[in-house]
């Protein structure tokens, strides 16, 4: 399973979406069941998933499908399939 899989499958599970709807307009701002409980469900799971530990700014910073990727890949984290 690459990343990319690993993180996609996160996103369904924790928001109940099919992969169809993960692309760049998937951001809390647009997705009603992403509050601050889910938002920590997330990173829990990123986390323990990718082996690393969120900087503070990071965790505050990670609004969506897309950016989430730009934040792993600082984190030596390749999404390249």
């Amino acid at each position: 399973m690459t990343n990319r899989d690993k993180y996609e499958k996160i996103f369904q599970n924790i928001f109940g979406v099919g992969s169809e709807r993960l692309n760049s307009k998937f951001t809390f701002k647009n997705v009603e069941k992403w509050d601050s409980l889910t938002h920590l469900t997330l990173i829990s799971e990123l986390e323990e998933t990718f082996d690393v530990i969120f900087e503070t700014n990071d965790i505050l910073h990670f609004g969506g499908y897309m950016n989430g990727i730009e934040i792993l890949k600082k984190y030596g984290i390749n999404f390249e399939d």
